[in-house]
């Protein structure tokens, strides 16, 4: 009755669907903070949780790997599965406390296998004339990181100068060559030998480096400057005019080299090595654009589970299981609550479903199978669905279903984990 009235009143009052969305948001809400199920639902959530033990570290990577592995198995690369879980909590495990998302870059070549660097590693940037004449490795350099144009600024448009003579106008060039010359000057007397900038450095400073054996690379993209900020340390810099050692960073490697038929500028050995770049390269470019969403999906599974102490049991299982508490809850209640409850545990079976449909098998059997297992065995965490065609790591075969191949099922005790 109540959610009937709030569709109705929502649809006269709204002029469109977003009103009626928004009443049912609403109305989801009300009930689950209202309805008595909820408090058992979640001290069930945490009955069946496994707690990640930072203590033991050995334990942790175990657990967060499983996490990793629960994620791709539903996804293109879930055949090699375990050599991807390891690569992602490698990668999450080297970032700071706060574990930000965007220090862990990720770049896509085509052709040879993945790597991993412990460092910095980004495209080699736009270069002008003069760029192949620099050196392309340093042992402990210094780096400077600029947020300032090293090149000849073209005239605005409607600028004017009035000038009475050629001399005045040559004074006005003179100006502005010295300038630049001047810049170029001061960050040469820094000491620095890599010399990054966000805006452009043009084919004058280009030159003007190589001649004096140091490295340069222009319009650098911001996440990547900002990576190479926190790995090797120092300051962004708006001047040139105010460089010394302690806006400076360094690493104890710097190289150029060949990946694929691209060239990328590597940091490694950094101090404050906080971030992680994966190199990824495959044969084709669809496949290495759904390797990267999938090594994203596992990145923020891992991410998630070092914030929270808390984990449960994937692939449908968790949903299974408080659809099953919650159905047997129901029949204990009385009155229009009884059927709110019901209804919830039915609701929870679609996420299992989903993930059959989206994965082609057949859902209905396979929720079969999750139901009989969560009836019967009783001291079970909970039920985990690896669906792959002729898994030969397969406990349980059933019978396979025509078309599909041979399926596996498992289920997870409460020491084993999921």
């Amino acid at each position: 009755m109540v959610l009937l009235f709030s569709l109705k009143e929502g649809t006269e009052n709204s002029q469109g669907k977003q009103q009626i969305t928004s009443n049912i948001n609403a109305l989801s809400r009300e009930l689950l903070e209202a309805v008595p199920y909820n408090p058992w639902a979640i001290a069930k959530i945490k009955e069946i949780a496994v707690q990640v033990e930072e203590g033991d570290a050995q334990k942790q990577r175990a657990l967060l790997e499983k996490c990793a592995m629960t994620t791709l198995s539903s996804k293109l690369v879930a055949s090699q599965k375990y050599f991807f879980a390891k690569i992602v909590v490698d990668a999450v495990m080297q970032l700071d406390e706060l574990l930000p998302l965007n220090m862990i870059g990720i770049k896509k070549v085509q052709g040879g296998a993945m790597e991993v660097i412990s460092g910095v590693a980004f495209k080699k940037t736009f270069s002008y004339a003069g760029f192949e004449m620099q050196p392309k490795k340093y042992l402990n350099p210094k780096i400077v990181l600029l947020n300032v144009e090293l090149e000849l600024k073209s005239e605005k448009e409607n600028a004017e100068i009035r000038v009475e003579s050629v001399q005045e106008y040559q004074n006005v060039v003179d100006a502005e060559w010295e300038i630049l010359y001047r810049k170029l000057q001061k960050i040469v007397e820094s000491g620095a030998k890599v010399v990054l900038s966000k805006l452009p450095i043009g084919d004058v400073a280009t030159q003007y480096f190589a001649d004096r054996d140091m490295f340069c690379a222009g319009r650098v993209p911001e996440d990547d400057l900002k990576r190479t900020l926190k790995a090797c340390g120092g300051a962004v810099l708006s001047t040139c005019y105010d460089i010394s050692d302690s806006v400076l960073g360094t690493c104890e490697v710097f190289e150029e080299k060949q990946i694929g038929g691209e060239r990328f500028n590597f940091f490694t050995g950094c101090p404050n090595t906080k971030t992680v770049t994966l190199i990824l390269r495959g044969g084709a470019e669809q496949f290495i654009e759904e390797c990267e969403r999938s090594l994203h999906d596992a990145i923020m599974i891992v991410r998630r589970a070092l914030k929270n102490d808390l984990v449960v049991a994937g692939g449908g299982a968790i949903e299974m299981e408080l659809s099953k508490f919650l159905r047997d809850y129901s029949r204990t209640v009385k009155g229009k609550e009884q059927l709110i409850i019901g209804t919830m545990a039915k609701a929870l079976k679609l996420s299992p479903r989903q993930l059959c449909d989206n994965a082609g098998f057949d859902s209905t059997n396979i929720l079969n199978m999750l139901r009989q297992k969560h009836a019967t065995e009783a001291s079970c965490l909970g039920s985990f669905l690896d669906e792959t065609i002729k898994n030969p790591k397969s406990n349980v075969t059933p019978p396979g279903i025509p078309g599909r191949g041979a399926k596996t099922f498992k289920t997870i005790d409460t020491q084993g984990g999921f």
